[in-house]
């Protein structure tokens, strides 16, 4: 029944409460983080919503230049809704979307969904040593 499901850039479709709660409470990556700073982000990001009718299932989002690169953030298909293709039609539609061929690199971090990854080409940094972080905030 996957045909139920769409997947929308259309910012004015996205359930913020939606998202946050899952951020905030089921995430991670983001555990207690700010309703504000999920919407700063979202504003800054090129969006990915899963939806079934109206509803929303899962979200995406991309921080990205839309010339040379790209980072994956922020995935996820809520609970009663997986099992069923939607990260994998999720990633397709991400990864040839228009605004984001030809890019040079993309990135993401993963502590637990590599096979997913994987299969759309992501692997492990070669070479680790040259990239470098700053971890300004440990949790929210």
């Amino acid at each position: 029944m996957m045909e139920e499901y769409t997947i929308s850039t259309d910012k004015a479709r996205l359930d913020v409460s939606l998202i946050h709660q899952f951020l905030s409470q089921e995430s991670y990556w983001a555990p207690n983080i700010p309703r504000a700073i999920v919407e700063r982000s979202i504003e800054g990001s090129l969006c990915f919503g899963v939806f079934l009718d109206d509803q929303q299932v899962g979200f995406a989002r991309v921080i990205t230049d839309e010339a040379t690169f790209a980072y994956l953030a922020d995935v996820f298909i809520v609970p009663n809704h997986r099992g069923k293709g939607l990260s994998k039609r999720l990633m397709k539609t991400i990864l040839t979307w228009p605004t984001l061929q030809g890019l040079r690199r993309w990135l993401l971090a993963t502590r637990d969904a590599h096979t997913l990854y994987e299969q759309f080409g992501f692997k492990s940094l070669e070479t680790p040593e040259i990239f470098m972080h700053m971890k300004l905030i440990e949790t929210y």
